[in-house]
């Protein structure tokens, strides 16, 4: 399965390398930092499935890398837990108003931390802790990497694999040009826009008819079998 990716902002560094170590023994793909600037610019980079943010933490406070992150568009349904020694119920409440969808106080267990954002990801997130996904016909077996219509084995490449699978986890909602570049593509800095159509119009080809890549237009592309016979 394609591990999930996890943005760990922390500064201390013994506690870091102890959240990273168990989250790595789960299947994530860990990226750390102990910065608020340098997690603003990560969560852009690595484009996280989850966000494991400490309060105090050096440069600018977590509950305001919490904020900005949810006044992106990129970052708006990133699932951010918050780790803090501060276990004041003001300060949970204050966490979770900013936009925090868990809260844990230090000490922690980190097993159940790791279990705290399965089930986190579950939650916001369903389709990150499925092992297949499917809509209108079209089945994507996360663990084979293989794809299928009504049964029959579709071949796509890297990049229309992704595209799809970025559909398939979010059914009927519209992406414009710039968030599929830059969901999908993991440089999208030095892509063309015109490259998002590109490979829309090979990824239809690929899945054959009826098709259900919708183009709406001035807004983007969704993926939607409604209206098909």
């Amino acid at each position: 399965m394609v591990p999930k990716r996890l943005l760990l902002v922390e500064d201390d560094r013994s506690l870091a390398e102890l959240v990273s170590f168990h989250f790595d023994r789960a299947g994530y793909a860990v990226t750390r930092t102990g910065d608020g600037e340098e997690a603003l610019i990560l969560a852009d980079e690595v484009k996280p499935d989850l966000v494991l943010l400490d309060w105090m933490i050096e440069g600018i406070s977590g509950i305001e890398v919490c904020r900005r992150l949810r006044r992106r568009q990129a970052t708006a349904n990133v699932p951010i837990i918050m780790l803090t020694a501060r276990g004041e119920e003001d300060d949970r409440i204050r966490g979770l108003e900013t936009g925090a969808d868990d809260y844990m106080t230090k000490p922690f267990s980190p097993k159940e931390l790791v279990a705290r954002a399965g089930a986190v990801l579950r939650r916001v997130r369903p389709a990150l802790a499925a092992e297949a996904l499917s809509y209108a016909g079209v089945e994507m077996d996360l663990v084979a990497h293989r794809v299928k219509r009504d049964g029959q084995p579709i071949q796509l490449g890297p990049t229309e694999y992704r595209l799809l699978r970025h559909f398939l986890e979010n059914p009927g909602r519209v992406f414009s040009r710039q968030q599929l570049l830059e969901t999908v593509w993991p440089h999208s800095e030095d892509i063309e826009l015109r490259t998002v159509d590109v490979h829309i119009r090979r990824l239809r080809l690929a899945l054959g008819e009826p098709d259900i890549v919708r183009t709406v237009r001035s807004a983007g592309y969704a993926l939607d079998s409604e209206g098909l016979a």
